[in-house]
């Protein structure tokens, strides 16, 4: 027993001095990276890297680490050093080009980042990293169809990559300058009215320096009328995180269409493959009503996940729809999947039900929908809908109504 007590202490001195170690390269690298990790002190870890440097100048992990905190301390011609340094004795250091590229990348020294890149990946072709890296090098540079093959190519050797499923998702609308698409919708009711409802949409969109925008017409037969609307909705980019999206609505057939609608977002790529969301959304029928929108979703692996509320304040209470979905991405492209969504409550941008908005009883519902998209020769893509609501249209009176839906959508 007294043997076994001796040895955990003994144990655990040593395992205690490893941890101060200030006469190794081992112990010295471990510290350097607990001041810049948890303590965020980035001139320590400096400091330390450069005396574990000091005795043993071509332990390459360190030198690369060196670099990345100068890089975060905006020390550019340091961290290069330290970059090229590495690759001086060790061309196909594949940490040393993932470092080195994201310095460029970082500095908006995109044409350099993308050589850098280029040359790591002809040692290393099949590196996600570096691929991934590349994609994005690309996009910066609007090479957006070269970008969407490296990502592919990323898909290709792992599907389940976080990172590449989030950034392929923001690069679909971009490959193709221009789409075409078309759109149908049928809805019926079981109770709340006796005639379906029907919605057909024909929009066009295109890529611009800007971001991208669309223009659609849609056509609808509600409550035994027929009604046309015209919307414009823009996306217009602002940096690598931020990007914003801006809608406005007109229909001169009030009843099937709200008079004006319009919205605005502000999403934000997150680290961790998270994306965000706040906004508003604005419908006027006959009185205005302002909506307000808070999203937050995460992408994991072959799957995005999301979480959604609209409120909608009024004189005397704030009305809240809920939603959550899940999207399975069943192959590399980032048009083929399968999306599903329950909820709560009416959504603005559902245009099959945002006309109940305008119901004068504060409507309670439930709902399902299910839907699944693929792409043919990477420019065609079908997409087909299903929904189910159960709606309470008047008090303690509810039904339920029934949506399908069709799409295609043409990229050139």
């Amino acid at each position: 027993m007294y043997s076994k007590i001796v040895l955990s202490f003994l144990l655990f001195i040593s395992l205690c001095s490893f941890a101060q170690d200030t006469t190794s390269s081992d112990g010295l690298f471990q510290l350097a990276r607990k001041a810049a990790f948890d303590e965020k002190n980035y001139p320590k870890a400096i400091e330390l890297s450069r005396r574990a440097l000091d005795i043993s100048p071509k332990y390459s992990d360190i030198r690369i680490f060196l670099g990345r905190v100068y890089t975060w301390s905006n020390m550019y011609d340091s961290a290069k050093a330290a970059y090229e340094y590495v690759l001086s004795y060790d061309a196909a250091y594949e940490d040393a080009y993932a470092a080195y590229t994201d310095l460029e990348y970082w500095n908006d020294h995109n044409e350099a980042a993308l050589k850098l890149v280029n040359a790591g990946l002809t040692h290393h072709p099949n590196s996600e990293t570096l691929l991934l890296k590349k994609a994005k090098v690309l996009f910066a540079l609007r090479r957006f169809q070269e970008s969407a093959d490296a990502v592919n190519d990323v898909l290709k050797i792992n599907k389940a990559n976080t990172e590449a499923r989030a950034f392929a998702e923001r690069l679909k609308e971009a490959v193709a300058k221009n789409r075409i698409g078309i759109s149908y919708s049928y809805t019926t009711f079981d109770k709340q009215f006796a005639d379906p409802w029907h919605i057909l949409s024909f929009d066009y969109g295109r890529q611009t320096k800007l971001g991208s925008f669309a223009a659609r017409i849609n056509y609808a037969n509600r409550f035994k009328q027929n009604g046309l609307q015209y919307e414009v909705d823009m996306y217009p980019r602002i940096n690598k995180t931020f990007y914003s999206y801006v809608s406005f609505g007109y229909s001169d057939d009030v009843g099937v269409f709200p008079k004006y609608r319009a919205g605005f977002s502000l999403y934000a790529n997150l680290p961790k493959s998270f994306e965000a969301e706040v906004g508003t959304r604005y419908l006027y029928f006959t009185d205005a009503t302002w909506i307000y929108t808070l999203y937050l979703g995460k992408y994991y692996k072959n799957f995005l996940f999301g979480a959604r509320t609209y409120l909608t304040p009024s004189s005397n209470r704030v009305s809240q729809s809920y939603n959550l979905m899940a999207r399975y991405y069943y192959s590399g492209n980032a048009d083929d999947y399968l999306h599903v969504n329950i909820g709560t409550g009416i959504s603005p941008d559902d245009r099959q039900s945002a006309i109940l908005i305008n119901s004068n009883y504060k409507l309670v519902s439930n709902k399902a929908s299910l839907d699944w998209r693929k792409s043919f020769n990477r420019l065609n893509i079908l997409g087909l809908s299903a929904g189910w609501v159960n709606q309470e249209y008047l008090p303690k009176t509810k039904g339920n109504q029934y949506e399908f839906g069709i799409s295609y959508q043409r990229r050139f």
